[in-house]
């Protein structure tokens, strides 16, 4: 937290797009696990994640199989993940549903991760930067990949603060795993 008295705490919204997926015969969409790909990438998107300090104090995920593998893969790499919280509403979610699921986030959040889907997830990004770090909202604009990362910081005193054109976008990363 900010030290100084009435300054609006930094916050973070950490946005990343489940791992890529398997398209089997016969298996509805909610259900669709990763492919073998998405086993790779989820966790380097983990270690990503901790690489660049973006750990979260909470993280709220599409309740889709390939959502939840991918948060299980990524948290898996941390020591002591935080709490999540599987949400109905991220799966096929827009902007809107999207936003409503931060606006209920508690304050004492500062940093929260959202995995969910696209095209949801990338919208949300552009909606809520107002600007960007070097080249990132480009970046974003011309593709936001399966495992992308895109981190939003912004100062509010609750998450309801949050709206469009509010947040910076510091940064942009596609993890990928190696192949073994």
């Amino acid at each position: 937290m900010n030290a100084r008295a009435g300054a609006r705490p930094l916050r973070r919204l950490v946005v990343l797009r489940h791992a890529k997926s398997a398209w089997p015969e016969g298996v509805p969409d909610h259900q669709r696990p990763l492919a073998p790909r998405g086993r790779r990438d989820a966790p380097a998107a983990g270690i990503a994640l901790a690489e660049t300090d973006s750990l979260p104090d909470l993280a709220l995920c599409s309740t889709a199989v390939r959502a939840r593998q991918t948060w299980e893969l990524a948290s898996a790499e941390w020591g002591t993940p935080p709490p999540v919280r599987y949400e109905p509403s991220l799966y096929a979610a827009d902007v809107p549903e999207l936003l409503d699921a931060v606006h209920q986030v508690p304050p004492e959040v500062e940093t929260l991760l959202l995995i969910g889907h696209n095209p949801g997830l990338e919208d949300l990004v552009l909606d809520l930067a107002g600007d960007s770090l070097d080249d990132a909202l480009d970046e974003v604009r011309v593709k936001f990949p399966t495992s992308a990362i895109a981190v939003l910081a912004w100062h509010g005193a609750t998450w309801r603060d949050l709206a469009p054109g509010t947040a910076l976008l510091t940064g942009v990363t596609v993890p990928r795993g190696k192949k073994t």
